[in-house]
């Protein structure tokens, strides 16, 4: 055990860390940076595994997401693992060798959402790979130690990065007042389709539809959570369910799965869009509708981690890619290929 300053650390940690910069729109390099030093109350994670989210890509691909710019370099990667190797001074010493899960969000705490408890709403939020907070695609990182969340052995460094999509399933699926015997409705067969397919199945719904332009996708959704299969375009109109998840962003499958919700039933936009939509609003108001938009989440890494220990959730399944920081391009590129699920990165690869 050394300590500097007011840090602890397990080793003589190097001086400076390569990282991933995206500069602008298909513009990445390599760097090395200053390895950065723990605050009183953060810890400092060695970054095993990072998951590549379809936000990094379209950051990579168009420079935004809405409002949030990329105007100057940008380490991307929110989906993040890893082992702690320092601690703040605020910081128990025995975290030390801890492999964690990482919660990417810091939160004000002081703000009236903080304080109502939807701390994912903070208006003073920073988050991973969010302009101008820098992500994962390092070999370390640093964040508050509440939100390094304790993993066991029995979860590997790629699920446990794969927990922040597995959050956001799991807020999908509670907004969505999934419970024992619900009847659901998801668009997109994608990695965050099939992990809420996952998790509506684990939150006790009998019947979870699938909807999917892949007969490929859909197949593996069927084999991880969904209980029916259907081809985008299908006429569901029929199937009254109780939620619709879309998971697609694409407008046609969400105006689809709004008309096949039952009256008073819910309807939780999830995908990433167009901004401007046009819905049934005759559906809205004449079943009564609930609509709702996901923000990232909170407080489910503990509902995570222990659907994971169970093997309630198979996350290791969606891997179909590994990359070094040397080939991040490749990552954020690779789900264009057939077969793609979920690509990650691995800084000490």
């Amino acid at each position: 055990m050394t300590t500097t300053g007011d840090t602890m650390t397990a080793q003589v940690l190097p001086e400076t860390m390569r990282v991933s910069l995206l500069e602008g729109e298909h513009r990445l390099s390599l760097a090395d940076r200053p390895v950065p030093v723990p605050g009183p109350h953060e810890v400092l994670v060695r970054i095993a595994a990072v998951g590549v989210c379809g936000s990094d890509t379209h950051y990579f691909e168009h420079g935004r997401i809405g409002p949030f710019i990329v105007d100057s370099p940008l380490v991307l990667g929110h989906e993040a693992s890893g082992t702690i190797v320092a601690v703040g001074s605020d910081v128990d010493p025995g975290r030390i060798g801890s492999r964690v899960s990482i919660e990417p969000q810091k939160p004000c705490r002081e703000c009236t959402e903080c304080k109502a408890g939807r701390y994912n709403l903070c208006s003073n939020m920073e988050f991973y790979a969010t302009p101008p907070i820098d992500g994962a695609f390092a070999e370390f990182a640093l964040i508050d130690h509440d939100f390094a969340h304790d993993v066991p052995d029995s979860i590997s460094d790629e699920a446990a990065a794969l927990i922040e999509p597995l959050s956001v399933g799991i807020w999908a699926s509670q907004k969505a007042g999934v419970t024992a015997g619900s009847r659901v409705l998801i668009a997109g067969a994608g990695p965050i389709g099939v992990i809420a397919a996952q998790v509506a199945r684990e939150f006790g719904a009998t019947e979870v539809h699938v909807t999917d332009i892949s007969e490929e996708r859909l197949a593996f959704a069927l084999e991880h959570g969904a209980t029916h299969g259907h081809v985008a375009g299908e006429d569901l109109s029929a199937l009254s369910v109780d939620a619709f998840i879309d998971a697609s962003g694409a407008a046609p499958a969400i105006r689809g799965g709004i008309a096949a919700v039952r009256p008073a039933g819910r309807v939780v936009l999830v995908g990433l869009g167009a901004d401007g939509l046009e819905i049934p609003v005759n559906l809205l108001q004449n079943r009564e509708l609930a609509l709702t938009g996901v923000f990232r989440y909170a407080n489910t890494w503990p509902i995570a981690i222990a659907l994971l220990a169970a093997g309630r959730v198979d996350l290791d399944a969606l891997v179909t890619g590994r990359f070094g920081l040397d080939d991040v391009e490749a990552a954020l590129t690779s789900g264009r290929a057939p077969g793609s699920m979920k690509a990650v990165v691995l800084p000490g690869r």
